[in-house]
C-alpha cells in the first residue's frame, strides 16, 4: 500500500463505477431482448403506444433502451414529503437518511416481550402515537393489517388511522387494485383538496413488483392510478435469492434493476416527472430452513448495490433495514438490526424502512421499535460526519492546555459536549454496576417498556383541527359504507 495516498481510502460501495456501467447495459439488454411480464392489458397498450414491444398473448413486453433512458431521464433528482398541515418534512434525494417502520406486520408482540397475537386496528393507532415520539423515527407507515377490517378496506383504513394520530409523512400501500384511489380520497381529505394534495405531497405509495420479471394485475392498476393522479411512487422489487433471482449477489442485483427500470417506465409514460423512489426489499432464501431472511448479510449488500444504482439512474433509493427476523428482542434481534441499519445509513439509502419488526417481517414491537429508534439516532450521527473547521480541530486549544490541562473547564468543551455527541435516552445504560443494580437492574427491554407506557399516557401528537378530522371521518365513512361489508353502526365504531 502507498504511503500518504488517499488512493485506498474507503467507503461503503459495493460496486466499481465500471460494475455499475456493465449492469446498466445488461439490463438495458434484458429489457429489449427478454422482456417483462405485466399482467395488465392497460398497461400494456400505454407501452405499445410508446413503441414498445408487445405480444399480448405471453403479456410479455420488450422495452427498447431509448424508452428506458427517456424514462430515467424524466425521473426528478428529488422531492418533498410533507407533514400535517403542508410543512416540509422530509427531502428525498438530497443525501438525506430517513427511517421508518416495517409495513405489513400480521402480529403485534405484547409487552410481555413473549406473546404474539394476531393484529388489530388499536394496534395501529399505538403505533402512530409512539412513533411521533420518536426523534430519530422520521416517517410512519402503514406498518400493520389488522384482522378486525375487513380486507377489501384495510388499505384505505390503514391511511386513516396514520392521518388520525400522527403529524409526519409516511410510506403505504394498496392490497387491491382499487385501493389507490381510496388512499387518495383519505389524503386529499387531510391536505385540503387534491390539488393541495398533488402540491405537497404527504405520502409515498409502496408498489411491489414480483420476482422474477412481473407486475400483477394489482400492482399494475396501482401503478397506472397513482401515476395519473401524480402520487409518488417507490417501486419495490424483491430479490429472492436462489428462489425467485440468481443465488449470486451481482445477478440479484441485475435482476433488481430491470424490474425496477420496467416500472419506472411505466410510471413515466403515464404522468412524465412522477415523483418516484428506487426501492427495493432484497431477501435471502434460507433453503435449510425455508424461510426468507431480510437479514442475512448479503441482503445488506445487495441494498448498498443497488442504492449505487439507483443513485447513478439519479433518483431517492429505499431499503428494507434496522429490522430482525428473531421472533423477540434478544441478542439477535439487536445484531440485526444494527448492523443492517447502520449499513443503510452508510450507504446513503433514503428511506430505510424496518424499526420495530421483527420475525421476517411479520410481527411489530412497540418495544422494539423504541429501542431501534436509538439505532436510527446513532445512524444519523454516523450519517452527519465529523465536523471539521479550525474550531473543532482544536489545535489552539490543545497547545494552550498542553500536557496538564483539564478541558473540563473550557468553554470549548461547554460549546461542544452536548453538540457533538449522540445523546441516547435510558435505553441505552451507561450507569457503573452499582448503580445499574441499584435502580433494578432493568433490561434495554424493561426501559423500552417503560417508555411506552409513559409515551401512551401522555401522548404528543398535535391537535388534528376538527374541520379535517371531520373531514376524514366523512371520507373513511364513505369508502366503508361502499364497500358495503360494514353497516352504519359498525363503521362509526371504527373511527379513531
Amino acid at each position: 500500500m502507498e504511503k500518504f495516498s488517499f488512493q485506498d481510502q474507503l467507503k461503503l460501495k459495493m460496486l466499481s463505477n465500471d460494475q455499475i456501467s456493465a449492469i446498466h447495459e445488461r439490463a438495458l439488454y434484458l429489457l429489449e431482448n427478454t422482456g417483462v411480464y405485466f399482467q395488465n392489458q392497460a398497461a400494456l397498450k400505454i407501452l405499445e403506444e410508446s413503441g414498445a414491444h408487445i405480444d399480448f398473448e405471453t403479456r410479455i413486453a420488450k422495452l427498447p433502451p431509448e424508452m428506458v433512458t427517456a424514462a430515467i431521464e424524466s425521473v426528478p433528482s428529488s422531492f418533498t414529503l410533507y407533514s400535517r398541515g403542508g410543512k416540509p418534512a422530509a427531502v428525498l434525494g438530497a443525501g438525506n437518511v430517513y427511517f421508518d417502520p416495517g409495513s405489513s406486520g400480521i402480529r403485534m408482540l405484547e409487552s410481555d416481550g413473549k406473546t404474539a397475537r394476531e393484529a388489530v386496528s388499536s394496534d395501529l393507532v399505538r403505533i402512530a402515537k409512539v412513533c411521533e415520539a420518536l426523534p430519530h423515527v422520521d416517517l410512519l407507515a402503514t406498518a400493520l393489517t389488522p384482522y378486525d377490517i375487513p380486507k377489501n378496506i384495510g388499505d384505505s383504513f390503514r391511511v386513516y388511522a396514520l392521518l388520525k394520530h400522527s403529524t409526519k409523512p409516511f410510506i403505504t400501500g394498496a392490497y387491491s387494485a382499487d385501493g389507490v384511489k381510496a388512499i387518495r380520497e383519505l389524503l386529499a381529505a387531510d391536505a385540503g383538496g387534491f390539488d393541495e394534495l398533488r402540491a405537497k405531497p404527504r405520502a409515498v405509495l409502496d408498489i411491489t413488483s414480483i420476482p422474477p420479471l412481473k407486475w400483477t394485475e394489482v400492482s399494475c392498476r396501482n401503478l397506472l392510478d397513482a401515476a395519473a393522479c401524480g402520487m409518488p411512487i417507490e417501486t419495490i422489487s424483491v430479490p429472492l435469492l436462489g428462489a425467485a433471482s440468481p443465488a449470486t449477489l451481482a445477478g440479484s442485483v441485475l435482476l433488481h434493476t430491470v424490474e425496477s427500470l420496467s416500472g419506472i417506465v411505466l410510471t413515466q409514460l403515464i404522468n412524465p416527472g412522477n415523483p418516484m423512489i428506487y426501492g427495493g426489499a432484497p431477501m435471502f432464501f434460507d433453503m435449510k430452513n425455508m424461510t426468507t431472511s431480510l437479514n442475512s448479510i448479503e441482503t445488506s449488500m445487495i441494498a448498498a448495490a443497488c442504492s449505487q444504482i439507483g443513485k447513478f439512474y439519479g433518483m431517492p433509493v429505499h431499503t428494507y433495514a434496522c429490522l430482525s427476523d428473531a421472533k423477540c428482542c434478544d441478542s439477535q434481534a439487536g445484531l440485526e438490526s444494527a448492523v443492517s441499519g447502520i449499513l443503510a445509513a452508510m450507504a446513503g439509502i433514503d428511506i430505510i424502512s424496518g424499526p420495530g419488526m421483527l420475525d421476517f417481517c411479520n410481527t411489530f414491537s412497540l418495544e422494539k421499535l423504541v429501542i431501534d429508534n436509538e439505532i436510527c439516532g446513532m445512524a444519523h450521527r454516523l450519517a452527519r460526519g465529523i465536523e471539521f473547521s479550525d474550531e473543532t480541530l482544536a489545535a489552539e486549544l490543545i497547545a494552550q492546555m498542553g500536557s496538564h490541562g483539564d478541558y473540563l473547564a473550557t468553554r470549548h468543551t461547554l460549546k461542544w459536549f452536548k453538540k457533538e455527541p449522540y445523546l441516547p435516552s435510558a435505553v441505552i445504560d451507561r450507569q457503573n454496576f452499582e448503580k445499574w443494580n441499584e435502580r433494578g437492574a432493568k433490561t434495554s427491554f424493561d426501559h423500552a417498556r417503560e417508555i411506552v407506557s409513559e409515551i401512551l399516557g401522555n401522548p404528543e401528537t398535535e391537535a388534528l383541527s376538527q374541520e379535517i378530522s371531520d373531514a376524514l371521518d366523512r371520507a373513511w365513512y364513505q369508502i366503508a359504507a361502499d364497500d358495503g361489508e360494514l353497516d352504519e353502526a359498525a363503521v362509526r365504531a371504527t373511527f379513531v
